[in-house]
């Protein structure tokens, strides 16, 4: 697993031991980032369930102005600041262990808005739906924010459509047999 372009082009990165995390393949990385390529420049970034912080890091190779990283794990935390520091991006990196909700809540607190979300909880896990919506609640999307998210099917809308309120489907992209949805927040009403 390596950066494919930008700044950190071909460091190779570390990554978590055991099954617990599942970082997401190169293949699958490329389709994420030619999805986003025109978006990413001066762009604020969260990667929660960032894991190895490659897509964080991805990103800040490409030109996004900062990153923050979040993962409960010190595993993880350990992993993603040797690898931000490996690819000379710790500058514009924030790494926190802390559960999600938990970073979100304080990141509402703080005013903190982001352009670019990355969401691949553990599958199976649930914690999707419940993070998109979170992300939503703590008003935490800056205008024509992109929410990029990693589910093992192809019917998260459908199966969650209380989130169907909150999110436009841009469009979903295959990679083996995982799907990425690039979703924009739907505008509020009151």
């Amino acid at each position: 697993m390596n950066i494919i372009t930008g700044s950190a082009r071909g460091t190779k990165l570390l990554t978590l031991e055991g099954d617990a995390t599942r970082p997401t393949l190169q293949r699958a990385k490329e389709v994420i980032f030619s999805a986003i390529q025109f978006d990413i420049e001066g762009r604020r970034v969260l990667d929660l369930f960032a894991g190895s912080g490659q897509l964080g890091l991805e990103a800040l190779s490409r030109g996004a102005e900062k990153a923050v990283f979040i993962d409960k794990s010190k595993e993880a935390f350990d992993v993603i600041y040797d690898n931000a520091n490996k690819t000379h991006l710790y500058k514009k990196s924030v790494i926190l262990t802390m559960d999600f909700a938990e970073y979100l809540r304080s990141a509402k607190k703080s005013g903190e808005k982001f352009d670019i979300v990355f969401l691949d909880p553990p599958y199976g896990s649930g914690l999707l739906p419940e993070a998109l919506s979170k992300l939503r609640i703590y008003d935490v999307l800056s205008e024509n924010a992109l929410v990029i998210a990693e589910w093992e099917k192809d019917t998260l809308l459908q199966e969650h459509g209380e989130l169907n309120g909150d999110y436009e489907l841009l469009k979903l992209y295959k990679s083996g047999r995982i799907y990425f949805y690039k979703l924009q927040p739907k505008e509020k009403t009151l």
